[in-house]
């Protein structure tokens, strides 16, 4: 994402975060240089279950993810673990270099909707996720796991969303296989507001 705003529940809590410019991403060739956000629209954490209803049979549980790569950006990076912050919002990483995994969420590879967020951008360059919107249906992803395994999941479709249009339930929501969102900022930016105005969001399903 591409100001260091926290993700906030429902509807449009936003949390103050210095120093960073920004969770989302754009296409554009050369580092879009921001000014440093006093804060930004937050993206919406979910609300409801984002883990499907126990199966009868369930599979064994995977173990947690410690990294993520993505060749066809050049992403190859560490991922943290984020969790909620006071006020209910969905911390967000503290540097635009790393991507983090919301553990509300399941572990990549397991059944349900895995949730990892990055930065676009900063005032000192590109973030981790700048280049995310150059990804397209068909492309791989990787998480490598804690335990040596890696999953590897498929783009099937990147969408935009307006942050006061962000689908909750769609992205978050519960699905019947073992799903990833990827998630930053993007969009126009409003440099009175120092936002970015939308949300961008890559799908991807695992394969393997």
């Amino acid at each position: 994402m591409r100001r260091p705003a926290a993700i906030a529940f429902a509807a449009g809590l936003v949390v103050i975060v210095g120093g960073t410019a920004g969770l989302l991403l754009t296409r554009h060739p050369t580092p879009a240089m921001r000014p440093v956000a006093a804060g930004v629209a937050a993206l919406p954490a979910p609300t409801g279950p984002i883990v499907a209803p126990p199966q009868s049979a369930a599979p064994a549980p995977v173990a947690s993810p410690v990294s993520l790569t993505i060749p066809l950006i050049s992403v190859k990076t560490n991922l943290i673990t984020l969790g909620l912050a006071q006020g209910g919002a969905m911390q967000v990483p503290s540097s635009t270099t790393v991507a983090g995994w919301y553990t509300g969420s399941p572990r990549p590879g397991s059944i349900g909707s895995s949730i990892i967020v990055g930065h676009i951008d900063s005032t000192s360059g590109p973030g981790v996720f700048y280049r995310l919107t150059e990804l397209r249906s068909g492309d791989d992803v990787f998480v490598k796991r804690a335990d040596g395994t890696t999953a590897e999941f498929r783009v099937t479709s990147i969408q935009t969303y307006l942050k006061d249009q962000f689908p909750t339930e769609k992205v978050y929501g519960p699905t019947p296989d073992a799903e990833l969102r990827l998630i930053t900022c993007g969009g126009a930016f409003d440099p009175a507001t120092g936002h970015y105005l939308s949300n961008i969001v890559v799908y991807a399903t695992e394969v393997r």
